[in-house]
């Protein structure tokens, strides 16, 4: 529309007096846009048809920003739905891959890729529709326009693009590499972070504070130097195409120049202002389509370390087996043998539970017991021989049934930050008030609860931080109890506890073995003596197996075990 006003306004194109005929051309369009002009200043002056003009482009460009909003509102829900899946899928796949693909990185690591890493992944999602849909449109729309004006020019124009896009790709591919050793090294500071967290009491009791401020720094150094090269090239982008566009300009400018001072020239001087003008506003979009390539070019590094997560196996488990472990009669390893990470942990394990019996497992520390408690519960897979319950091997039973069927109270008790309550409820998601009130009483619980500043709705902390550790515990077994398994795993439930909190969480394992089968590990051979067989551990292998009395008479293994337990008491 500028175009052919500026022609008519200005005395350089002849006025249109007569409606043009209208049909599929260009060329129509132009001359009704020089009739319309011609009309205006006719009617009613040129300072008006000015007037005019100025509003029209005004309302032009309220529509174009207002259309770019509504591009951008519902674009919202897209970019931000797609993150929300990926989150999604990635915790899921955490909670169902082998505990060993978790034990083989570092939690600050799959931190860093569930929130650093997916940040970078949505700026690319951003990036890759405003590159698929936005950009290209209204730089096909700017070209079309441009054609219409002077073919050869326009011409000069799309040669010129290659050769600006080859040096930006250039430069996109070493970003993706430079941003790739970010987030690395990103992932290896939040690994850090954690485990200074994590150990900060042993930190300050070992009074390496500046130490490991100083492996922390230098950490964080390397992510500097790195994040430093990763943005000069990211900012080089913007000015490098808008450098490289202006070359474009100046060479079009040069040859349309020449173009429009040759009087048998196919380009009017208005015309070639209008292709200047227009050619201007291709810069933004190609800036724009610049800027979006490198964020994709991130995004794909970030979405590598994101995938790497989500194509990980999940736990071997039969495939639709819906097989739950009914009418338990017995449990039986036979042969076992497992291998952590190229070490021999068991080697040719037999044993049998009957229905009923109390075992316990006895031995010196990292002889294997409790590999045999994680591979019961299934959190592991044996390399050789195998498990029997009822005759039908473990593995075709439905993982979440083994664990259903299972109840274990660890050696170190885990809590949620959530409340106490919650933390029992977690045990049997179908219990009533009733049901948790009763857990806390049968654990021995319940007096202390009460006297909480808010009793079953205390928010325990961070891993349970705000409770002691013979409270911890206690809890534990409440969560255990209101789960009711027919089949008990205390794997040294009171190792780490002084003597009033191990009275007390003794009292409440005696309440939970109640009329359960029971694998008991522990050092504490007190409470093993009444156990229907005791089994000796060592260096992977049952080596000797009895009741208390006939171990203490024949066993020379288990005999020093109870006389350093009796020293030690």
């Amino acid at each position: 529309m500028i175009i052919p006003f500026l022609g008519v306004l200005f005395g350089t194109q002849e006025r249109v007096v007569k409606p043009p005929e209208i049909i599929n051309s260009i060329e129509s369009v132009k001359n009704l846009f020089y009739y319309q002009i011609s009309h205006t200043i006719e009617s009613s002056g040129s300072a008006k048809a000015l007037i005019l003009i100025c509003l029209v482009i005004l309302i032009s460009f309220l529509f174009r920003n207002l259309f770019r909003y509504l591009a951008l509102y519902f674009m919202v829900p897209i970019r931000n739905g797609v993150i929300n899946d990926i989150r999604v899928v990635i915790n899921k796949k955490l909670l169902s891959i082998p505990i060993k693909s978790i034990e083989k990185r570092k939690k600050g690591d799959l931190l860093s890729r569930i929130s650093n890493d997916l940040i970078e992944i949505e700026w690319s999602i951003m990036s890759t529709l405003e590159m698929l849909f936005k950009d290209p449109i209204t730089i096909i729309i700017f070209l079309i326009a441009l054609l219409t004006l002077s073919f050869k020019l326009t011409l000069l124009v799309i040669i010129m693009f290659p050769i600006v896009g080859f040096i930006i790709g250039y430069i996109g591919k070493q970003l993706q590499k430079d941003s790739e050793k970010v987030q690395n090294q990103m992932g290896k500071i939040m690994s850090k972070a954690d485990e200074i967290l994590s150990g900060i009491r042993t930190i300050k009791s070992l009074n390496i504070s500046k130490h490991i401020h100083s492996i922390f720094s230098n950490e964080s150094k390397k992510y500097r130097q790195l994040m430093n090269s990763l943005l000069r090239k990211k900012d080089l982008s913007s000015p490098m195409s808008e450098f490289l566009s202006t070359i474009v300009l100046v060479i079009v400018l040069l040859i349309g120049g020449t173009m429009v001072l040759n009087t048998k020239s196919e380009i009017l001087a208005q015309e070639f202002i209008g292709f200047v003008l227009i050619f201007s506003q291709l810069i933004p979009p190609a800036k724009s389509l610049t800027s979006s390539f490198y964020s994709i070019k991130k995004g794909n590094a970030a979405s590598k370390r994101v995938f790497e997560i989500i194509n990980l196996k999940d736990e071997v488990n039969v495939k639709n087996s819906k097989k739950k472990i009914k009418n338990f009669n017995y449990l039986e390893f036979k042969d076992v043998h497992f291998s952590h990470e190229n070490n021999k942990v068991l080697n040719g394990i037999s044993f049998k539970i009957n229905k009923g019996e109390n075992i316990a497992i006895v031995g010196y520390s990292g002889s294997g017991k409790t590999t045999i408690c994680d591979l019961i519960n299934r959190l592991y897979n044996f390399d050789s021989g195998e498990v029997y319950i009822n005759k039908e091997r473990l593995s075709k039973y439905d993982i979440s049934s083994v664990r259903e069927f299972f109840g274990s109270v660890d050696q170190v008790p885990f809590l949620f930050n959530d409340t106490i309550f919650n933390n029992i409820f977690l045990g049997n998601l179908n219990a009533k008030n009733n049901d948790v009130i009763k857990a806390a009483k049968d654990s021995y619980s319940y007096n202390f609860i009460k006297k909480l500043p808010e009793e079953f709705y205390f928010n325990v902390g961070d891993k349970g931080n705000n409770l002691s550790q013979g409270e911890k515990q206690r809890i534990c077994i409440a969560r255990t109890l209101i789960q009711n398994p027919e089949f008990l795993i205390l794997d040294e439930a009171t190792s780490s506890l002084d003597a009033d909190s191990t009275e007390y969480v003794n009292m409440a394992i005696q309440n939970i073995m109640k009329d359960r089968t029971c694998l008991i590990i522990t050092h504490n051979l007190n409470t093993i003596k009444n156990c229907d067989k005791i089994l000796i551990l060592e260096k992977g292998r049952i080596v000797d197996s009895g009741t208390h009395n006939k171990l203490l008479k024949n066993s020379e293994i288990y005999s020093n075990l109870f006389e350093k337990f009796t020293n030690h008491q």
